[in-house]
């Protein structure tokens, strides 16, 4: 079987699943109905999408298969941000905030974070791509260990709200944050789509692409900006969910077994939205909203991480 029959079999499954999200069980107001799983599955896929293409782009520019873009400290950031409004302005800011003002400050101030990390970094040592991914953990412990102090004398009360942002949710979307989190995903893509062409090449080591003549430096830099823009919507619209990119972007690998990044690119973003879609119906009709879907994803993704790491090293 070749390469575009497998992106055909993903892309068929993708569709079956969406058909049976929006039309398992339709009753009363069909229209309503309708409409609010619209937006769940449109929140749900762009998810999926964007966390999967980020972490495929992102495991090609390190050379390794089991780090995540959240290794940069992009979620500990972000739930350091909704801890602080919480404990500096009380819960009932954070409820009153609109959405769209809380998508765009939270992806804003990850993005900001993530291009001031390469900026002051990458520069000074060497175009080290590692010293920046040593800082972005160190970084992350250091946000996760704030806003941990924070959330420990803060009133009971609001620290329910905090930790309800501590998992990932797609349950109630807001149409507008949708647009705005679609257009800036999609712009993102764009913006870099011409960088593309070196993913095959820069797979190879940052010597080999240099001496093959890719203009290494400049690609990198459009490229990790891109996995921070799609990185941070993705957190910003749904919460963190850490093992995702890492499941459906290896399981791409394996499913589809080629160098070319084209094919990677579009078999995991397809294998995302088939990921979070089927995982939200189970969620929904095996649970019965028992359990959330960031919970199966981190459970799952948490034990093919650990068989990955078996894998790589048999001794």
């Amino acid at each position: 079987m070749n390469d575009k029959a497998k992106l055909a079999i993903l892309a068929a499954l993708a569709i079956a699943l969406i058909g049976l999200f929006l039309f398992t069980d339709l009753t009363g107001n069909v229209q309503y109905v309708l409409l609010r799983r619209f937006r769940k599955v449109w929140a749900i896929a762009l998810t999926g999408a964007t966390v999967s293409f980020a972490t495929t782009v992102f495991q090609t520019l390190t050379n390794n298969r089991l780090l995540t873009p959240s290794i940069i400290g992009l979620d500990s950031l972000y739930l350091l941000l909704q801890t602080v409004v919480v404990f500096l302005f009380g819960g009932f800011a954070l409820a009153s905030m609109p959405r769209e003002v809380q998508f765009l400050l939270s992806a804003g101030l990850m993005v900001f974070f993530a291009s001031l990390l390469y900026r002051l970094l990458f520069r000074s040592h060497q175009q080290n791509l590692y010293m920046v991914l040593l800082v972005g953990i160190v970084c992350g412990v250091f946000f996760q260990s704030i806003a941990s102090f924070m959330q420990k004398v803060m009133n009971p009360n609001e620290f329910l709200i905090v930790q309800d942002r501590m998992f990932a949710s797609l349950n109630n979307p807001d149409t507008d944050v949708l647009l705005i989190a679609t257009a800036v995903a999609a712009l993102a893509v764009i913006a870099s789509a011409s960088n593309f062409k070196y993913l095959d090449v820069i797979a190879l080591g940052r010597d080999q692409a240099i001496s093959l003549g890719v203009p290494y430096e400049q690609a990198i830099r459009y490229l990790f900006l891109l996995v921070a823009v799609l990185t941070a919507t993705a957190t910003a619209l749904a919460g963190p969910i850490t093992f995702l990119g890492l499941l459906v972007a290896n399981i791409a690998r394996q499913w589809i077994q080629t160098y070319r990044h084209r094919y990677h690119l579009a078999g995991s973003t397809l294998l995302g939205v088939i990921a979070l879609v089927g995982g939200q119906l189970v969620v929904e009709r095996v649970f019965t909203f028992s359990t959330t879907l960031s919970v199966i994803i981190n459970f799952v993704g948490g034990v093919y991480f650990l068989y990955l790491l078996v894998r790589e090293n048999p001794t």
